[in-house]
Formats: C-alpha cells, sequence, structure tokens
C-alpha cells in the first residue's frame, strides 16, 4: 500500500505561531499532507482559505487542502476559482475537501442558508457539477440549478494539473455521490463521525455507486481523519498501520494535540512516518 501520512491542523487564531509552526513542521519533517478545518462561524478560527494561501507562501512539496470546505458559505464558482488560483501559486499542491454542511444554527448566523439533510445533499451535487465545469476547457459555464446558478462565466486560471475532490460523507446518499462524483472519500474517525465498524459499509456503497456509474472503484482515493491517537508514543505506528490495513484507507491526517503541537508532529514526521511505511510494506 502506498501510504500517504499527514496531519489534521485546527486553524486557530489565538497562537497565530503556534498554527502556521504545526504546517511549516509537516513540510520539514517530510509529511505528505496537511489538512486544515474548516469553520467560518468560529471566532478563534482564521478563514481556513486564507491561512492555506499564507502557509503555500512558505512551503514547497506538502500538499494542502481545506478538511473539509463548508459549502453553504462559499460560493462554488468561487471555490472552483480559489482552487484554480492556490493550484498555479503553490506548484500544484492543492486538493479539495468538501462536505454539504453541518451546524446550521451557526450558518444561518452568516447569513448561509439552513438547509435540510435532502437540500444540502443537492446543493452539493450542484457544487460538484460546476466546480467540474470550471475546471474544464469550456470557455463559459451556465448552470441552472435549486441553489446554485451560473450564468455565462469565464472559468479561469486554468488549473495545473487535475485537483482531487474529496468528499466527507457518511450518510447513505453522501456516499453513494461519492461513489459517482468524487475522486476521494474522507471522513473522520471518532465517536460522533465514522465509527470503525461503518467504514466497509461506506467503502461498499461507495464501489457499488462507483461500478454503477462506470468507474473504476479503485480510482476513488480512500482517505481518513484520525482525530487523536491513543496511548504512548511507541504505539502509534501500529496503531495507525492496523486503522490503514483494516479501516482500508490509504491517506491517514492525523489530528494535532494542543499541547505541544509542533513537537507532535515532528515526532509523527521523523520518527513515526518511517516506521509505519516499514510496517505496511
Amino acid at each position: 500500500m502506498d501510504l500517504k501520512l499527514g496531519v489534521f491542523v485546527v486553524p486557530v487564531a489565538t497562537d497565530n505561531a503556534s498554527t502556521v509552526a504545526q504546517i511549516l513542521e509537516a513540510e520539514r519533517s517530510g509529511l505528505d499532507m496537511v489538512g486544515v478545518q474548516d469553520h467560518p462561524y468560529q471566532w478563534r478560527f482564521f478563514d481556513t482559505w486564507t491561512l492555506l494561501a499564507y502557509v503555500a507562501g512558505r512551503t514547497e512539496r506538502v500538499r494542502l487542502l481545506p478538511d473539509v470546505l463548508n459549502l453553504p458559505l462559499r460560493l462554488p464558482a468561487m471555490i472552483a476559482k480559489s482552487v484554480a488560483s492556490l493550484d498555479n501559486l503553490s506548484g500544484g499542491r492543492i486538493e479539495l475537501g468538501i462536505g454539504a454542511g453541518a451546524f446550521w444554527d451557526a450558518v444561518a448566523a452568516m447569513g448561509g442558508p439552513r438547509r435540510t439533510p435532502k437540500e444540502s445533499v443537492d446543493a452539493l451535487e450542484e457544487a460538484l457539477a460546476i466546480l467540474r465545469s470550471f475546471w474544464s476547457d469550456q470557455r463559459s459555464v451556465r448552470f441552472e440549478g435549486q441553489h446554485y446558478r451560473v450564468a455565462g462565466a469565464h472559468p479561469g486560471p486554468p488549473l495545473t494539473r487535475p485537483v482531487r475532490i474529496y468528499v466527507g460523507a457518511y450518510g447513505p446518499r453522501m456516499l453513494r455521490l461519492t461513489g459517482r462524483l468524487a475522486d476521494g472519500w474522507l471522513p473522520s474517525l471518532g465517536e460522533h463521525y465514522l465509527h470503525p465498524g461503518d467504514a466497509q459499509k461506506g467503502h461498499a456503497a461507495i464501489d457499488e455507486a462507483a461500478r454503477a456509474a462506470g468507474r473504476d472503484p479503485f480510482e476513488i482515493e480512500r482517505a481518513l481523519n484520525v482525530m487523536a491517537l491513543e496511548g504512548q508514543p511507541g504505539s502509534w505506528a501500529d496503531q495507525l498501520a492496523r486503522i490503514s490495513e483494516e479501516l482500508r484507507f490509504s491517506t491517514l491526517l492525523v489530528g494535532v494535540p494542543q499541547e505541544d503541537p509542533v513537537t507532535f508532529v515532528r515526532r509523527l514526521g521523523e520518527d513515526i512516518a518511517p516506521r509505519l511505511r516499514e510496517l505496511l510494506g
């Protein structure tokens, strides 16, 4: 298995230096990817796209993605523009994680729509269609949906290479949408998110939907946010190896603890990653 290992960063604005240092350490220590939470309504957090743009200019190798982008507060056409812009400026190191939305009271408080579960999935499907159109070779994009409308917009700049769209999916409709339309699945492992016992059901739903759409399920990357590691550092590589093998995920993004976060990222890159790849090799 060609495992990719990275970190899942909280964009805390009350300690600028620490937040940025975690991402710079991921680059320095050899980790593959940095995912940054996106909760625009959280007053303690930076805007995720602004943070990603800032750290993209201070790194050269590590891949960056919003994990996952809050769609209801971001217009799909502008998401397409932001991704293409940062893809160009970063040398092709940007991926897109996106979700249908949550915390609807907070979304509504910022002026966003309050959507039902059905509406949120429908809106995400419309958004994916708009993103694909903006990243195609079309000179003008038109789209008329229930939630979004594009009336002859001119896409640009063009992507430097195909950008993967990862969907944060849990429910049956979202899993089927991932299989039909996305490039990757990106849930979070935890009590209020994906339970270990549900991972195989999720893979099966995605695989079935992909085949029904004429796609190869193996082309859909399986990424997972591991919210926290348990036990002592000496057990972490074995723990991550079990998660990867038993739950069938080839990209793992590990949540960074609040206590001594930069040291944690350094240990993950310098000590845990080599041991993990040896276990899976």
